[in-house]
């Protein structure tokens, strides 16, 4: 479970999850490992590998000595710097540092690698908190100074070492730029060592982070650590449109999304044929137009504007191949009406007839409750003098009616007597 404490340990003890060396969680950064060798012995009379590698701010890694010590995936350690030490966290040990430095070409035999000086301490760890709640006021400070030298550059994030002895400024620019006299007003300002080191604009977006497109974080910066150069190449393979505003991401080059699922289209398209290929019927020659690939459908249509050449005709791949066949035979295909409406054909798919059992699939079926809550009219609430009001209303009503009746039965009796 990612907490707020498990990126910056303390007192050298790794914290958060509490799961040494065997963090399979991948929340609390984006550079930790699973050490997916941990439950595994070593054989006997073996040691273990006495290198570790150890993160630090901006995605940097780096391999060190244990120089002796114990240390766990967590520990905050004092490292050996070119000037001073530094102060990182222990990313990845055993074994698996073995893997790495054969992956990155390191070999630990002839190489001069730095040790670790020692488990970082509670006045280490209080020094280097203090160093980098200072990285924001002097990222201000220093675009400050950029402007002031009217610099084609931005200052994109400030790392401190871990004993203050040197900050490093990371920047972005389109090109080369000239800032000894930047280095000057910095270290007059800040009075310690200065390195200018220029980053790439997707670096920078890994760093920053955002939502992409898509809606979801951004790749670069929650699990991608490489970035490979992205070629337009890459979205003509998948029939993209090449609108630069849809194929850029937040840094401002093609998305690395594009490279995905780049082999998996390079795979598809080798069973199809050539785009500048033209098929020979006896109505003319059809040039491609688009292609469907995963349904492995295309569009051909007449190179002839003036009859046919605004009508798309739908073949399958089959079809296609088989028109080609014939064409390296020298036979030409009769027309492509043909083959598309063999295809319209096996499209048809059978009506499925089935009983309404439920009464689910009708969409207005809703409106009939509807229909019968409005004709249900709910009475007011009435107060009581109304209601006194009515039933005095309702009493006199028919005392009257009670009157009219009698009267009604005098006349008649009156009438009956008089005819007698």
């Amino acid at each position: 479970m990612k907490t707020d404490t498990c990126d910056i340990p303390i007192q050298s003890q790794p914290t958060g999850c509490s799961k040494i060396g065997t963090c399979d969680m991948k929340g609390c950064n984006k550079l930790t490992t699973f050490d997916w060798l941990h439950d595994i012995p070593l054989a006997a009379g073996e040691k273990p590998f006495p290198y570790v590698e150890v993160r630090f701010k901006n995605s940097r890694k780096d391999f060190y000595s244990t120089n002796g010590l114990e240390l766990y995936v967590g520990d905050t350690v004092a490292v050996e710097a070119k000037t001073g030490h530094d102060v990182g966290v222990v990313a990845m040990t055993g074994e698996l540092v073995r893997l790495q430095m054969k992956k990155k070409n390191v070999d630990y035999r002839t190489a001069e690698i730095p040790k670790v000086y020692r488990k970082a301490g509670q006045r280490d760890i209080d020094k280097w908190q203090e160093y980098r709640l200072k990285e924001e006021k002097v990222k201000h400070k220093a675009r400050e100074y950029v402007i002031k030298h009217n610099l084609q550059m931005k200052i994109s994030d400030v790392e401190y070492q871990g004993d203050g002895s040197k900050v490093t400024f990371y920047y972005t620019a389109d090109g080369r730029v000239d800032f000894r006299s930047l280095i000057k007003d910095l270290a007059r300002e800040f009075s310690t060592r200065i390195e200018m080191r220029q980053i790439g604009f997707r670096q920078e977006a890994a760093r920053l982070g955002g939502i992409g497109s898509c809606g979801r974080e951004l790749c670069c910066s929650s699990w991608m650590t490489d970035f490979r150069s992205v070629a337009t190449s890459a979205a003509k393979y998948q029939q993209l449109s090449l609108n630069p505003q849809k194929l850029a991401g937040q840094c401002g080059k093609l998305k690395c999304c594009l490279n995905f699922e780049l082999d998996s289209y390079v795979d598809a398209l080798s069973d199809f044929p050539a785009h500048n290929l033209q098929l020979e019927t006896e109505k003319g020659s059809a040039k491609w137009i688009k292609s469907d690939i995963f349904k492995g459908h295309l569009w051909y249509a007449y190179t002839d504007t003036q009859e046919n050449g605004n009508t798309w005709h739908k073949l399958t791949l089959e079809q296609v191949n088989e028109i080609i066949e014939m064409n390296k035979q020298g036979q030409k295909a009769h027309s492509l009406e043909e083959y598309a409406a063999e295809l319209s054909l096996l499209e048809i798919k059978p009506v499925e007839n089935f009983e309404n059992v439920v009464g689910q699939d009708n969409i207005n079926r809703f409106d009939e409750v509807k229909r019968k809550r409005k004709k249900k009219k709910r009475r007011k609430p009435q107060n009581n003098k109304s209601a006194q009001n009515n039933t005095r209303n309702k009493n006199q009503n028919t005392q009257s009616s009670a009157n009219k009746k009698r009267k009604k039965r005098k006349r008649n009796n009156n009438r009956k007597n008089n005819e007698k």
